[in-house]
């Protein structure tokens, strides 16, 4: 793996992630209580449904009326009364209709009850719903007829033509019909024909039957409305069809039922206002109560599940003037946390809001007997609702059902809320830990920056020591690695000292020992010696000479550091300075070809030209010493940049691996260890390091290119930067 420098603050910043954790636990806790919430919802949508089937237990009177007592119901021949928002205008236009129109039935070759001819087609049919409003009954008629037929004006007979036939067992017990038919356009009369279904007369008009009728291009349109008064726990209705009203034959009956026998007549549900006016004590909530039979349909309905007035809701209420910190989360954090959550949507499709008959396994469970719950989705999955039924209990028999709905609007605002201040919390806790976590890992990176920058500064990159360490007084680990540092700073700085004076000490303590000696060789010599003694003699000799200048070579540099300390600084052109010590160098060595490119300009720079050329006989010197025979020594001086570069360049062995800086350094030498003729010490580039240092330049050493055409030609550039005025 690739070791990516990467700080501390940088992997405290990392390890701080571990912090996310928070929000995913605190979500899993609150989702947790949300079920419990739930559960709890579901519990208290079943007391309530509850408490209100209590109040309807062994209250048959609520029921017989509503024809609950029928082993099924089956529609169309089973009317239902629908609920309507306002007054029907009977004008025979249906335009009132209009938002009740998908409920209607159309009636038509199932519902025919006589046909004349059997092999013929039926020429009618019908649409056909009823509505309840306010004490009365409305229904409307919109029959398909190709020929009307009215009823004559002078004639006695009300059944020798197109007519509306009515039958209902009244509340009082009784068998009553009516049958509907006019003379042409408009209001219509209402007669009550005899209680014997075989009898057609005598007649009895019947004022309190109101409606219109109206002929259409398909047929004609009955609207009309009955009093409640008038109409039992069952219903009937039925369009005679006459073609021809000459001879008044029927040509065919279709109708809702049959209506000549009071046992052949079907249902009708009129929404009880009585179990209504029970209900209604509910509606301040946002439950939905339905009341329903034990075919499901509905007897009762109060509340809107639209509404978010629930007890979940009513707690999480927001503040109607929201401070600074208020402002805040709703401009900043909740456009963020609600990039997680969901809002309860304000509009959602209804699906039950009109509905006549309700199903579901929580009403089969409560007409069983028992109490049952459940959860569905909208149409357009925007809510989740929950339902909960209870039974009603008459004479030991299930005679219908309470259904309480609920949506989970307020749990899921609650929970909201919940993760809202939970995200809050979380957030500043992080927040603070992390900025804890951050402070606290730059603390310690700055300490440990600033122990790298004194241990840096007080070493040179000679690896003399510049100053000291001052230890930390932290009782820690990073105090305890600053006083480490500081201790052996110190130590290595004795040490270092010691090693530093220890050449001047030598040469001083050596020169009188190599005085007796060479005083000593020079009397001797001075006798007459045997060519065997004489030999011996001159190779001391030569050995103290040899003595003598590693002596003076190691005096050189120290005199030079004393020097440079004292130094008086002085401006003055280089290029002069470095054309005067090339021309000395061809005169000095006139087998060795010297190569110049010295700028014209002056160069002017601050120093001491001495220093100046005993960096360049130091560097022509070992230039000279490593070169090869018959090749040629490079000098060039330019300016760039406010700096003069001086480049020295020969022909020769290269420099070994890892050896550029080293080289500068003291009593260091890659010459090869064979007998030389003069002693070296590694002192030469040494000084020079020492005179570029002290003009604050920078001096480097690297091997020419190679050469393509001949690979064995190799050699070593030294390049001197100094700072001009």
């Amino acid at each position: 793996m690739f070791n990516l420098p990467i700080g501390l603050r940088t992997k405290v910043a990392i390890l701080s992630l571990f912090l996310l954790c928070l929000p995913w636990l605190g979500y899993q806790y609150v989702w947790e209580m949300e079920k419990y919430l739930r559960h709890g919802q579901e519990k208290t949508l079943e007391g309530t449904t509850q408490a209100l089937a209590t109040a309807l237990h062994e209250r048959p009177k609520l029921f017989d009326s509503q024809a609950s007592f029928l082993t099924q119901v089956q529609q169309g021949r089973d009317l239902y009364a629908y609920p309507l928002s306002g007054p029907i205008q009977l004008d025979g236009k249906l335009a009132d209709w209009a938002s009740y129109r998908h409920k209607s039935i159309n009636y038509g070759d199932n519902h025919q009850i006589f046909k004349a001819d059997p092999d013929a087609p039926l020429s009618i049919n019908f649409t056909h719903m009823v509505g309840k409003y306010a004490g009365y009954l409305y229904g409307f008629f919109e029959v398909t007829d190709p020929n009307v037929v009215y009823r004559g004006k002078n004639t006695l007979n009300i059944d020798r033509n197109d007519h509306l036939a009515i039958a209902t067992l009244a509340p009082d017990g009784k068998f009553r019909r009516y049958i509907v038919a006019t003379t042409k356009d408009g209001w219509i009369s209402a007669f009550e024909l005899p209680e014997d279904p075989a009898l057609s007369t005598p007649v009895t008009p019947e004022i309190k039957i109101q409606g219109k009728w109206r002929k259409t291009e398909q047929g004609y349109n009955v609207e009309l409305r009955i009093p409640l008064e008038m109409v039992g726990s069952k219903l009937g209705f039925a369009i005679y069809d006459v073609n021809d009203s000459k001879t008044g034959e029927l040509e065919a009956i279709v109708g809702t039922s049959a209506i000549d026998d009071v046992d052949k007549l079907g249902t009708v549900l009129v929404p009880s206002p009585e179990i209504e006016s029970i209900i209604k004590g509910m509606s301040h909530n946002s439950s939905r109560i339905w009341v329903v039979d034990k075919h499901g349909r509905v007897l009762a309905k109060s509340g809107d599940i639209r509404t978010s007035n629930s007890v979940w809701t009513r707690t999480v209420k927001e503040p109607k003037n929201p401070g600074f910190w208020g402002r805040f989360k709703q401009k900043y954090l909740h456009p963020l946390y609600y990039r997680i959550l969901t809002t309860p949507p304000k509009d959602f499709i209804d699906s039950l809001q009109d509905s006549t008959v309700l199903g579901g396994s929580h009403i089969k469970q409560a007409l069983s007997g028992k109490q049952g719950s459940t959860w569905r989705l909208t149409p357009d999955n925007k809510a989740v609702i929950l339902a909960a039924a209870s039974p009603i209990w008459i004479d030991d028999k299930v005679m219908g059902a309470v259904i309480s709905e609920e949506t989970t609007h307020g749990i899921r605002t609650l929970r909201n809320k919940a993760l809202e201040k939970l995200f809050n919390v979380i957030i500043t806790i992080m927040s603070m830990g992390t900025l804890a976590l951050f402070f606290f890992a730059s603390s310690i990176s700055s300490r440990i920056r600033k122990l790298r920058d004194e241990a840096e500064e007080a070493i040179d990159s000679q690896g003399r020591i510049k100053q000291h360490i001052k230890g930390s007084k932290v009782r820690d680990e990073i105090g305890d690695l600053s006083r480490s540092f500081a201790n052996i700073v110190g130590r290595l700085g004795q040490y270092t000292h010691y090693l530093e004076n220890m050449s001047s000490r030598l040469s001083h303590e050596l020169r009188t020992p190599v005085a007796v000696v060479r005083s000593s060789l020079e009397h001797l010599g001075l006798q007459s010696l045997d060519p065997d003694s004489r030999k011996y003699v001159d190779r001391a000799q030569e050995g103290v000479s040899r003595l003598n200048m590693i002596l003076n070579n190691m005096s050189e540099a120290t005199r030079l550091e004393e020097s440079l300390s004292k130094a008086e600084l002085d401006t003055f052109p280089l290029s002069k300075v470095i054309s005067g010590c090339v021309q000395g160098y061809q005169l000095t060595y006139p087998n060795k070809e010297f190569i110049t490119d010295i700028s014209d300009e002056d160069l002017m720079m601050t120093g001491v030209p001495e220093y100046i050329a005993q960096l360049m006989d130091k560097l022509i010197a070992n230039a000279l010493e490593f070169s090869l025979e018959n090749t040629q020594i490079s000098v060039s001086l330019s300016a760039k940049n406010r700096l003069a570069q001086l480049s020295i360049r020969n022909l020769g062995p290269e420099l070994p691996e890892n050896m550029a800086e080293q080289i500068f350094e003291s009593m260091v030498s890659v010459r090869q260890q064979k007998a030389q003729e003069k002693p070296h010490l590694g002192l030469g580039l040494y000084i020079a390091r020492l005179v570029t240092d002290f003009h604050h330049g920078k001096i480097i050493a690297k091997n020419l290119p190679v050469d393509e055409n001949d690979r064995s030609v190799t050699g070593v550039e030294i390049r001197v930067s100094l700072p001009l005025d």
